[in-house]
């Protein structure tokens, strides 16, 4: 591509120079006006366009090139055809100023493409160093969460490989072992889902029949924990969703407003259309809630206020939002519960 965008601009060049050497020999204006002064006039002006543009596509170089091939072509005209030392000494001083013009010209771009270059590595640099420094939490973070697992599975495999341990104990024993494999592989689960997610795959979707199916398979963990959740949905939301990740979504928005809530607490969730072109889904509970300054932390990685958990779920569920072209916000306040609204395009 970049190649072909060469070639595109050299011919481009190439036409101009061809242009201008054909007013500046008669070829083009004078079959025309006749002979004239100001044909030449504007010949000498006229050349000063492709020197400029060669200098701002290719450099000092390549507008050094130009005044060169423009001077190289006009030199048969000057020793020929120009009568008088006055007129010589005019087309000379042409030439330099074709020459002065590409390099003042071309040193000022190179000079921006120069800083331009410089702006651009310190951009990659900083990039890396940002991933540099996910990874560095995504492996402190693995770390943390695979570290209690290992250490109860270590203690549960001692207990049960000893002879002493009654039946019941070595039964109680292998439960703790499969609780906190399965723990280990959620884990990894989380962060592979964040890391590397699935592609959306984008198909027509009633919002009005996931979202119930999504609650009502929480419903008996939330009421476990004397949580209610109540639900209003709209009929007939089709939206364009990828239905895997938007269960996905909605699944860790429910879960940690039950995790975040009371007993005998309410978990409100709405499903309505604002306008004729969103969806608007929205998840209050009756928590503690969020400071204010924390409010624009929640989405952020590893963030979390809860004593267990690694923070990836939020960060997760606005990937999916995004991956929509949808938006969430977050109203929170200490005491007041977390209200979380999410905003998808309808069909």
């Amino acid at each position: 591509m970049k190649t072909l965008q060469t070639k595109y601009k050299t011919a481009i060049l190439g036409g101009l120079i061809t242009l201008t050497l054909g007013i500046h020999y008669g070829l083009i204006l004078e079959p025309i006006f006749g002979q004239a002064h100001w044909i030449h006039a504007i010949h000498g002006r006229f050349c000063y366009i492709p020197i400029v543009m060669a200098a701002s596509w290719f450099g000092l170089r390549g507008g050094v090139y130009a005044a060169s091939i423009i001077s190289l072509l006009v030199l048969p005209y000057v020793f020929v055809r120009v009568s008088g030392a006055h007129d010589l000494v005019g087309e000379i001083v042409e030439i330099i100023f074709y020459f002065a013009i590409a390099i003042l010209s071309g040193a000022l771009i190179d000079r921006q493409l120069l800083a331009r270059k410089k702006q651009e590595e310190m951009r990659i640099q900083l990039e890396r160093s940002h991933q540099l420094s996910i990874v560095g939490q995504i492996a402190a973070g693995v770390a943390h969460e695979i570290k209690n697992p290992l250490a109860s599975i270590k203690g549960a495999l001692e207990i049960i490989s000893d002879e002493n341990t009654s039946p019941d104990d070595k039964e109680e024993f292998r439960g703790i072992l499969f609780s906190e494999i399965k723990r280990m592989d959620g884990t990894i689960t989380e962060f592979l889902n964040f890391a590397r997610p699935k592609e959306t795959k984008l198909e027509r979707l009633d919002l009005s029949e996931l979202i119930p199916t999504t609650t009502k398979s929480v419903e008996a963990h939330a009421l476990k924990l004397g949580v209610t959740i109540q639900k209003d949905i709209e009929d007939r939301i089709i939206i364009h969703g990828d239905k895997e990740k938007l269960h996905e979504m909605m699944l860790n928005l429910l879960l940690n407003a039950i995790q975040v809530s009371k007993p005998e607490s309410i978990i409100e969730v709405w499903l309505e259309k604002r306008n004729t072109s969103t969806a608007i889904l929205t998840i209050k509970d009756s928590g503690e809630g969020v400071e204010e300054a924390d409010v624009d932390r929640i989405f952020e990685p590893f963030y979390t206020t809860k004593a267990s958990g690694i923070g990836l779920g939020l960060a997760i569920v606005k990937a999916i939002v995004e991956s929509h072209d949808g938006n969430i916000e977050v109203e929170s306040q200490p005491g007041q519960g977390t209200k979380i609204v999410v905003s998808l395009p309808l069909v």
